[in-house]
């Protein structure tokens, strides 16, 4: 049989995790997401120059592009652990504003840094519980705790999935600093919104199965 790439970094830890949580199978546990923007203007090894106009640009197309993928991935989040009665956990570095009503919601607030709110992530979560991210280091470092992990537009890693994304995700960001690639990921629209809450109610349902 041939293993997943990347297989000898997690594998062990995987079978010993998931062997431990087929014993102690249970609802989840805890719903996280990780806030994060992954955003390098200097890529490509350009000028300071060219590096301020991307930040410009950035400024200006952010609000639009990108923050509605946080927005709609925390409504349906929400909506979720209400129905559901799951405690749902919001990591970002910066102040975020959880729901009136909700007490299950709450929200973490990290130093600012590369990864900070992922590698809060990475420490506190455990076997049974979800992650919404769109970082796949993270999702390489959660899958072998048999932590379940959707990203925002409704792909789950897996073990049989997560090494060649990271491998992928790797190629692309030495291609970005290199600057053969220079554009970002599609915007996040209906459909993307559509495909996260069929993965997040199918990923859901699968664990309060298996409780």
């Amino acid at each position: 049989m041939k293993l997943p790439r990347h297989a000898e970094i997690w594998f062990p830890s995987y079978l010993s995790d998931r062997a431990r949580s087929l014993l102690t199978r249970q609802k989840p546990q805890r719903l996280w997401v990780s806030i994060t923007d992954h955003y390098e203007p200097l890529g490509g090894r350009v000028s300071m120059e060219t590096a301020l106009r991307r930040v410009a640009r950035w400024q200006e197309a952010w609000p639009r592009i990108a923050d509605a993928a946080p927005r709609d991935v925390k409504e349906l989040v929400f909506r979720a652990a209400k129905r559901l009665a799951i405690e749902t956990i919001l990591v970002a570095n910066q102040r975020l504003q959880t729901p009136a009503g909700n007490p299950l919601v709450s929200a973490v607030r990290v130093d600012g840094g590369a990864d900070v709110a992922d590698q809060y992530i990475a420490t506190h979560a455990s076997a049974g519980d979800l992650v919404i991210t769109q970082d796949v280091p993270l999702a390489a470092l959660l899958v072998p705790k048999a932590v379940a992990v959707l990203d925002p537009r409704g792909d789950e890693h897996t073990v049989e999935t997560v090494g060649e994304r990271l491998s992928v995700r790797d190629f692309m960001e030495q291609a970005r600093i290199a600057g053969i690639v220079t554009g970002g990921p599609p915007p996040y629209d209906a459909r993307a919104k559509q495909a996260f809450a069929a993965a997040l109610d199918r990923v859901l349902t699968r664990l309060r199965r298996s409780e």
